[in-house]
């Protein structure tokens, strides 16, 4: 009985998560409700430890971003076979989260350490560096084949924004910088996925974007999220928690501006 057991659950962890993983499967219902999970509780731990320690504020969230171009560029080197299986599963979901996560934590919290207020100039140039070496690599090593992948999405990206800015003229509250970015680093990821999957033939990993997009096609993802993500800034925007509302802003551009970036590179290097 016992043995049975554990055969059946092994069959439903390969099934649902090593499977997705090795043979690229994408995503299923149940790995994303428990990733999505893992990502909430992961959420409010880092907060709760984060905001003892540092102010959550503009400073905060853009020295965290050249970790989030280090993170996007490194998933590339999986996607262009430079590196091979086993150890190219460590550059897929979610093992690529933890390890960028790993690297950026530990020089947030050195750089504080060491410098104290000023932290914010020392980690992001370590980001910095990071994200250079990367980059370098994939341009030293691949060809760009479809060069106007980013410009498009890019131009999709401020389009749309500057839509959002008009309508936020109206509640001035929403009117700050973070809206801002959170807003266009999702507004850049639906981009990059409509262009991907209407000019260059890829589909959707998600579970939930890849319903959207075979019953109501790939324009409807971009509609989506932009209401939604109006919704949920002029919540947050409403809210008088800055610390709070500051994360949760910062956890929305990585949500958004990591896959952007990724899909971007990997589409105009055609990988």
């Amino acid at each position: 009985m016992i043995s049975i057991n554990i055969t059946t659950i092994w069959k439903f962890i390969k099934k649902y998560y090593i499977d997705s993983i090795v043979y690229k499967q994408g995503y299923n219902v149940v790995n994303t409700i428990t990733w999505a999970i893992i990502l909430l509780i992961a959420v409010v731990y880092i907060y709760k430890f984060l905001e003892k320690r540092v102010s959550i504020d503009e400073k905060f969230v853009y020295s965290n971003i050249p970790f989030i171009v280090f993170g996007s560029s490194l998933r590339i080197f999986e996607d262009a076979g430079f590196v091979k299986p086993p150890y190219s599963y460590l550059l897929m979901s979610p093992m690529i989260y933890v390890i960028v996560f790993s690297i950026t934590f530990t020089s947030l919290i050195l750089s504080l350490r060491l410098k104290g207020n000023r932290y914010y100039r020392y980690h992001a140039l370590i980001g910095l560096i990071l994200a250079i070496i990367t980059l370098f690599v994939l341009f030293f090593n691949l060809r760009i084949v479809n060069a106007f992948v980013i410009p498009l999405g890019l131009a999709f990206s401020v389009a749309l924004t500057l839509a959002f800015a008009t309508i936020a003229l109206i509640e001035k509250n929403v009117l700050n910088k973070l809206s801002f970015l959170a807003f266009f680093s999702h507004m850049f990821d639906a981009s990059e996925t409509y262009i991907g999957i209407t000019k260059l033939g890829y589909w959707e990993l998600h579970v939930l974007p890849r319903f959207l997009i075979e019953r109501f096609g790939a324009e409807s993802l971009i509609i989506v999220k932009f209401f939604v993500l109006l919704v949920i800034l002029y919540v947050l925007d409403k809210s008088t928690e800055n610390s709070a509302k500051n994360f949760i802003k910062f956890v929305l551009i990585v949500l958004g501006l990591a896959p952007a970036l990724r899909d971007g590179l990997r589409l105009s290097f055609n990988v």
